[in-house]
């Protein structure tokens, strides 16, 4: 396993001097008007601390014996995590900074002098740079990617990765991280495995520090080699995803629609957090329309009223939070909630609608028409078929009868 509580390797062998060699004043003493030398003896070492790097320098020589005045050193980095250059100025001959080690660290500094002569005017030295850029270790393509940390309701943070493009067999991955209240790194207390796999890290609440930087490595071992180290260093309050909110009921006054929720459960403080609201109306015509709308600068509100639009029959609600900008810089929406809708309104029905119906009822009363008419002609026809067949059974009967009798009446009268 790597030990990331050592010195990294570029920096373990010796205290890294960026600056050598400074140009020193011949003189003890620097008279009005003369150049200020820049400190001297710039050092930058590595406490173990995943990238927080503390810089020293010391007093030019030639101001070494100058009295009743003040000396001020301007020291400026580039701070590759936000891309740009800070400064500070400060009288002491020590600062410490977060540096990104997988980048190259850059600092100028120079010296500013004020004396009686200069009649209380700053005088500033020349500006020096020193770029120190670290050598990459490590098994080649096997650094992590996709590193990605999300602080679940402030009661603990979930950081994972994916692996590098060239993973060696049986290799292991490790996490360290470190905060400035803590004496040293330490190592992740639960990772996430996916089928065996260290695949991310879970870090409880008590190891957590907001509002300061939260400094993390993954680095790893294997039998082709070390795998190479990832460095980053984040803010805890600005990862920070709520809880699903909770509890959200429409109510219906005279068309205006009131909807209440009850805030997340978690540790987020109520007045932290902001709310999003999806409404989803079902019109008259059967079409769909959504909105979103953020309540943004409302604190310690959950409830929203609206006005029901016109012409719809169902309007459904949900609702969501993020930690707001009083709170943090950054974060992320939490889930949505369940969806909550209003009765259907079945007595609203416009003049289209109205059209619509009445087409389809004329259709309908002809279709019923054609078939009662269908069905009457086809009773008719029966009823008339049976009196014929009946009228014909009689008819054949009678004859029959008189052909049996007609014989026995007129053989008397033949004989």
């Amino acid at each position: 396993m790597l030990e990331v509580n050592k010195v990294p390797v570029w920096l373990s062998a010796f205290t890294l001097l960026l600056l050598t060699q400074d140009p020193v004043s011949t003189s003890e003493v620097v008279a009005c008007g003369e150049a200020v030398d820049p400190p001297a003896n710039i050092e930058i070492t590595d406490p173990g601390f995943l990238g927080y790097l503390s810089i020293h320098w010391t007093r030019p020589a030639s101001l070494q014996n100058l009295t009743d005045c003040t000396v001020r050193y301007q020291l400026r980095y580039y701070d590759t995590y936000e891309e740009r250059w800070r400064s500070v100025r400060t009288v002491k001959l020590t600062y410490a900074a977060q540096f990104d080690l997988e980048k190259p660290v850059m600092v100028r500094m120079l010296t500013m002098l004020k004396c009686a002569c200069t009649n209380g005017t700053e005088v500033q030295g020349e500006e020096i740079e020193r770029v120190f850029t670290p050598e990459p270790t490590g098994v080649a393509g096997s650094k992590i990617r996709d590193f990605h940390c999300v602080n679940y309701g402030k009661e603990y943070m979930e950081c994972t990765w994916d692996s590098g493009p060239v993973q060696p067999p049986n290799s292991q991955h490790y996490l360290y991280y470190w905060h400035r209240e803590m004496d040293k790194t330490q190592e992740c207390p639960e990772y996430i495995k996916l089928s065996e796999v260290r695949k991310g890290c879970r870090i409880p609440r008590e190891s957590l520090l907001e509002f300061s930087k939260f400094n993390m490595c993954v680095n790893g071992s294997s039998p082709a080699g070390s795998l190479r180290t990832a460095y980053f260093s984040i803010e805890v309050q600005n990862h920070v995803k709520p809880a699903v909110v909770s509890s959200v009921h429409i109510s219906e006054i005279d068309g205006l629609l009131k909807l209440d929720w009850s805030p997340p459960s978690g540790l987020v403080p109520e007045h932290c957090l902001e709310y999003e609201i999806e409404r989803s109306t079902l019109m008259s015509n059967d079409k769909e329309q959504q909105q979103r709308k953020v309540l943004e600068n409302v604190v310690l509100d959950t409830s929203y009223d609206i006005q029901r639009e016109a012409e719809s029959k169902k309007t459904c609600f949900q609702v969501r939070s993020k930690v707001n900008m009083y709170c943090a810089d950054g974060g992320f929406w939490s889930d949505w909630s369940q969806t909550q809708c209003t009765e259907e309104d079945t007595q609203y029905i416009n003049g289209a609608t109205w059209n619509n119906l009445s087409l389809v009822g004329l259709v309908v009363i002809g279709i019923a028409g054609v078939i009662i008419l269908c069905l009457s002609s086809w009773i008719l026809k029966k009823i008339c078929i049976k009196k014929t067949s009946k009228n014909d059974a009689l008819y054949t009967l009678y004859k029959l009868k008189v052909n049996e009798t007609m014989p026995t009446i007129l053989s008397p009268i033949f004989k």
